[in-house]
């Protein structure tokens, strides 16, 4: 399974570029825009072809999933923490992230998946997670109900390492947005795993 995060900013033809990457096999697109507002975020999505809205997973705003039939919402750690999350599992699918395989163990099954990060140094926030033992880490996962998604620094050059390490799924940020060309990006990263 291969997801792609949005970047935090709008891009540049950044509506064209995902409906091409749901035609390329995209599997989940996770909408983060925190610096969007309501009326924003409204046009964001219109801007997405319907046929796509089931793969698209917000990460706010969630009142606007049933005006787009979107039922896939992610929860940060903190929104996890104090329960945020609760008003929402049951009629839709949920996720979450952590950022070691402790946290990762203890998820009850009522997450679909969670991103677990830094598996590799970031691409996008320079200096992040150089010291990170995620990915050695995986070995110790012991929770087969919450799929495993690898976040963090992947790439065309290190996607396959992430599988073989146990991930279930990579999600893709950085190496998407930060390239010249962001379709064959993707478009490489996944012929890599698809090479597996």
């Amino acid at each position: 399974m291969i997801l792609v995060i949005t970047p935090e900013t709008l891009v540049r033809n950044e509506m064209e570029i995902i409906n091409q990457m749901f035609q390329e096999g995209l599997d989940l697109l996770h909408i983060r825009k925190p610096m969007i507002n309501r009326e924003e975020m409204k046009n964001f999505l219109f801007g997405i072809h319907k046929e796509f809205y089931p793969q698209l997973v917000l990460h706010g705003y969630y009142d606007l999933g049933k005006d787009h039939h979107i039922s896939r919402f992610h929860f940060r750690e903190a929104d996890r923490n104090v329960g945020t999350y609760k008003a929402y599992a049951e009629q839709n699918i949920i996720s979450t992230s952590v950022h070691d395989i402790e946290t990762y163990n203890e998820l009850e099954k009522e997450w679909e998946y969670a991103f677990v990060s830094p598996v590799f140094p970031s691409i996008s926030k320079k200096g992040y997670g150089e010291e990170s033992t995620v990915m050695e880490d995986i070995k110790y996962r012991n929770n087969q109900d919450v799929k495993l998604i690898a976040l963090g620094g992947i790439n065309e050059n290190n996607i396959c390492k992430a599988f073989e390490n146990g991930a279930d799924g990579v999600a893709l940020l950085g190496a998407v947005w930060e390239s010249n060309q962001p379709l064959n990006t993707f478009k490489k990263c996944r012929q890599n795993a698809l090479s597996l």
